[in-house]
């Protein structure tokens, strides 16, 4: 229990020390850890989505993602995404810990189940509710008829203000009618207050509640199909409609992840629930498997829309 005990506190102040640092590569490797207790009060992190990986929500890969972290990294070619996956992968890690080896609790949160920009809380069981209050949500609303604006004039405007990006969420576009925005609760008063025009079209902004957040859930096709095989190159190609040679060129080339993990072998074997992503092509996942009985594969691939 003692052993237990001392490890536990070790990564408290892992995690703790994750949350105060959310850039990892502005900080020294070498960090001094002073004493420090487990929070009172919970400690949240910045909104946080690795960089160029839509698909890999943080809400996911802060809950989910357990496999190693050199193969994790395999697909990322840029210094900084690896230093910033690398920071989300810290904080994934002590978060499970903790919640195994201390009365600590880790929430990812971003809104809205789709999110793909979360913040993450941890805390003791007893301070940290199921639903902390640590992502506000506010409706921009204006006369957009005549003036599109895209999620990029939103996100410009907002910018413009001096806000951070990592105090900033998602942006739900709303056609005509504007956006909601999702950021930290602290900074929705001054959004409300500073924020008076994206692109040419004057706008208001309104705190809302969480619920009243309108967001669609990701538009997805579903088929089956029948193969000799579950290998990666013979689904994949199956599910994007396109040959397996062209499938194999891709994958040679670095650019088929299944889970987010880069795949290099085309015999890579898939299993419900896997997630295909191929550059240029999108998302499969992996449904129901069924075998025939003539020894091939019932597969049912949902294609990201």
């Amino acid at each position: 229990m003692a052993l237990a005990s001392c490890k536990a506190q070790w990564i408290a102040r892992r995690a703790v020390q994750a949350l105060s640092h959310p850039h990892p590569r502005a900080q020294p490797r070498a960090i001094r850890f002073r004493r420090l207790s487990y929070p009172s009060t919970p400690r949240f992190s910045p909104f946080l989505s690795p960089y160029g990986q839509s698909a890999s929500q943080m809400c996911h890969l802060a809950q989910a993602v357990k496999r190693n972290e050199d193969d994790l990294l395999n697909g990322f070619g840029d210094k900084n995404a690896i230093e910033e996956v690398k920071h989300v992968l810290e904080m994934k890690e002590s978060m499970l810990l903790l919640e195994k080896l201390a009365d600590i609790k880790a929430i990812a949160q971003g809104g809205y189940p789709q999110a793909e920009r979360c913040r993450i809380s941890i805390g003791h069981i007893e301070t940290l509710t199921s639903e902390p209050d640590i992502v506000g949500a506010v409706s921009i609303t204006g006369n957009f008829s005549f003036d599109s604006c895209s999620h990029g004039d939103f996100l410009g405007a907002i910018l413009a203000t001096g806000i951070a990006r990592d105090k900033l969420g998602d942006i739900l576009l709303q056609g005509e009618r504007g956006a909601q925005i999702l950021i930290v609760p602290e900074l929705v008063d001054f959004i409300m207050a500073t924020l008076d025009k994206v692109g040419n079209v004057p706008v208001s902004c309104t705190r809302i509640p969480l619920l009243a957040l309108e967001f669609e859930p990701p538009r997805t096709k579903s088929f089956r199909s029948v193969e000799a095989s579950l290998r990666v190159d013979a689904l994949a190609s199956a599910g994007f409609k396109i040959s397996r040679s062209k499938l194999a060129v891709l994958i040679s080339n670095g650019d088929v992840r299944v889970n987010w993990t880069t795949v290099t072998k085309n015999g890579t074997t898939l299993k419900s629930g896997d997630i295909v992503s191929v550059s240029g092509q999108g998302r499969l996942k992996i449904g129901e498997i069924i075998t025939t009985r003539k020894g091939k594969f019932a597969v049912e691939l949902i294609r990201y829309l």
